[in-house]
């Protein structure tokens, strides 16, 4: 059964590793916009990298008028995939990519 599914906008497409998953949150869905800097990036763990890498859980709370459990849950998000993902594998994939 696989253990990853992407979750973005509701999509349930699930991936049997983390690597694929990210994949394809960067390569099927839309780019995001943050509304804190204005960056392009895409949607998914991407998205959340940038939001916790770049800017202060304050920004990110006012900006997207999250809450602690919205920023908790991204932040255990990055936390397990970072924990799991090969992420210089889900780079050479993307090179490969179209």
């Amino acid at each position: 059964m696989p253990r990853w599914t992407c979750g973005i906008d509701g999509c349930d497409a699930a991936f049997d590793d983390v690597e694929s998953a990210i994949v394809h949150q960067t390569n099927g869905h839309q780019r995001h916009e943050c509304k804190v800097c204005g960056t392009i990036v895409p949607d998914g763990y991407f998205a959340i990298r940038h939001a916790f890498d770049e800017h202060t859980r304050a920004e990110f709370v006012r900006a997207y008028d999250a809450d602690s459990a919205a920023v908790r849950r991204r932040e255990e998000i990055k936390r397990e995939i970072e924990r799991e993902a090969d992420l210089q594998r889900v780079v050479d994939q993307l090179d490969r990519s179209p």
